[in-house]
């Protein structure tokens, strides 16, 4: 069936087909033409947010709670460039995301026409691929492959920049339209002997650990990792992106690795003999000094991305292929040789640091609240069936250490980019694709000032999402850096907030969020429970705690993993030091 519409039309049309059923954005001019028969469509829903940062991270956080892709619009110019961070924030991570932006019409590109900017040209090193459309018979196709190249492989952001003359003029609509991606063949199935030669590493190894990151929650393998590493009897470290993805409660997990990770977890890395990395980068948070970095391990690595293999540390075995294939196969592989290591020694001395070096933290004697309290007890109170999301900075770590993750997915955060005002919108999105969950953000009360205009949207939208605000008044991580390195000049760090300004309970309330505040550590349960009893409006809940908060472990930015420090000026014994 054909049918004669406008670009515009085709379009929503497109977006209606390829399953789209929610849209963050903005309209302005060079956009307006699609916002008309967006107007009347019945199967995809447009959330007005207050800015256009806001679409992004909200299209992310419904991506990453949902599995599907996600979708923001803006207009050109400005509109197009408030996207870039959040664009270059799913790229980091590899969140599927496709960005719909409105363009000047085609004879006034490179004009420097009215809000024109080159949003491909700016976006080309930060996006998986992008398009732009000056003819309104190429929309459909377009968004047809858009949303293949967001979804399929390594997924990532997709822009679709589109001119407002194409989206004005009339067309001929037919679906599905014939995708015209001669060059774009992900490989998903690894090759054979690539496997084997993993397998026979692992039964020889007496030190593996498998080092498990974020494409091993997107590929949607945590039932394959929890069988091979049952089968193999294996320890597990789980990075910042792949938190939940192996249970927390298992007795195999160590923990997270890197400069904020559980000296178990670290450990396990530097004294390895065999390091099975599936779905990761290698990146600096977890490697630390490259070349102090697990300076005994052989290195499986497995991606389907075969840029990042070998990028940072040479891969004596690299496997290209979807980590659901790849796990599978590695299990089939161990299974067949009925080879198993002997790794008794190797758990003795890995126990020995979880039971040694426990993550801890430090209570104040003036009876001041502890943010990682709070964490452990919305851990305790929401439960692993909750979404948590969380902004950049000691918040982040403190969430990622401290509340116990079950469920894959279950951690949503800003890991690769580092984007301040992530939370507040990337929650919103993660909401509205998982109503029936509860979502609380965890935000600082830096990163909260960044976003905080995407409540007014939870609130009239009816995106009843719970806010934690860990307030210690300061730029926190960049204060512990001050601390530590720059001999205590708070240069700049210091946000005042202890004179309320803003009040951020007068703010969630001129928002029509519910605000809430909490101060002492007696207090922290009942404030948790009342906000988790508000279900049908936003709930923001100011945690004031105190500005001396660390986050422990740590491994100084550029030093080894082996020089990791559980509080100040105090190190682990490694076992090897004996030796």
């Amino acid at each position: 069936m054909t049918e004669r519409m406008t670009g515009a039309q085709a379009l929503v049309r497109a977006l209606e087909h390829v399953g789209v059923d929610t849209v963050f954005g903005i309209p302005g001019g060079a956009i307006l033409p699609a916002y008309d028969p967006l107007y009347d469509s019945t199967k995809v829903r447009h959330v007005l947010v207050r800015h256009e940062q806001g679409a992004g991270h909200a299209a992310e956080g419904y991506a990453q709670a949902t599995g599907k892709v996600g979708v923001c619009m803006a207009t050109s110019g400005p509109g197009a460039t408030n996207l870039v961070t959040p664009i270059a924030d799913a790229f980091m991570d590899s969140v599927p995301i496709v960005a719909i932006t409105g363009q000047v019409a085609a004879p006034m590109i490179g004009t420097d026409a009215f809000q024109e900017a080159d949003i491909s040209g700016i976006t080309m090193p930060i996006t998986k691929h992008n398009f732009l459309v000056t003819d309104a018979g190429d929309i459909a196709r377009t968004i047809m492959e858009a949303f293949h190249i967001a979804s399929t492989g390594r997924p990532g952001p997709v822009l679709v920049d589109i001119s407002k003359d194409a989206l004005q003029s009339e067309t001929t609509f037919s679906w599905p339209p014939t995708m015209q991606l001669p060059g774009y063949r992900p490989v998903t199935r690894p090759h054979s002997k690539q496997i084997r030669e993993a397998a026979k590493l692992i039964a020889e190894s007496k030190r593996p650990v498998l080092y498990v990151g974020g494409g091993v929650h997107k590929a949607g393998a945590s039932p394959e990792l929890l069988q091979l590493a049952e089968l193999t009897n294996i320890p597990v470290v789980t990075t910042l992106m792949a938190r939940g993805t192996f249970p927390d409660s298992h007795p195999q997990h160590m923990g997270m690795p890197g400069m904020h990770g559980s000296v178990s977890a670290v450990g396990a890395l530097q004294q390895s003999d065999l390091i099975i990395g599936l779905g990761v980068r290698f990146d600096d948070r977890v490697t630390g000094d490259l070349k102090s970095f697990a300076p005994y391990a052989k290195i499986v690595h497995a991606d389907i991305d075969p840029a990042e293999i070998s990028k940072n540390r040479h891969a004596d075995v690299p496997i290209v292929g979807d980590c659901k294939e790849v796990i599978g196969d590695l299990v089939s592989a161990i299974q067949a040789s009925e080879q198993k290591g002997d790794y008794s020694a190797w758990w003795t001395i890995l126990n020995g640091y979880k039971e040694t070096y426990p993550l801890g933290y430090e209570t104040f004697e003036d009876g001041s609240l502890a943010p990682q309290y709070v964490m452990e007890r919305l851990s305790a109170i929401a439960g692993p069936d909750a979404y948590y999301v969380s902004g950049v900075g000691q918040h982040q770590m403190w969430a990622s250490q401290f509340i116990d993750y079950e469920n894959p997915g279950t951690f949503i955060n800003s890991g690769g980019l580092g984007t301040m005002g992530f939370a507040v919108p990337a929650a919103m999105g993660a909401k509205m694709g998982r109503p029936g969950s509860t979502v609380w953000a965890i935000d600082g009360d830096g990163c909260f000032q960044m976003t905080n205009q995407e409540l007014a949207t939870c609130a009239l939208e009816g995106v009843p999402i719970k806010i934690a605000v860990i307030n210690n008044g300061n730029l926190g991580m960049v204060r512990q850096w001050q601390t530590l390195f720059y001999d205590e000049r708070y240069s700049n760090t210091n946000l005042q907030t202890t004179r309320r300004i803003p009040d951020f309970v007068k703010l969630a309330e001129a928002y029509g969020c519910v605000g809430l505040r909490c101060e002492r550590p007696e207090d922290v349960d009942a404030v948790i429970a009342k906000a988790m009893e508000i279900n049908d409006v936003p709930v923001v809940v100011d945690f004031v705690v105190h500005q001396d908060a660390m986050v422990w472990p740590m491994v100084a930015a550029g030093t080894s993993n082996d020089d990791i420090k559980i509080a100040r000026d105090m190190a682990p014994k490694w076992e090897n030091e004996d030796e």
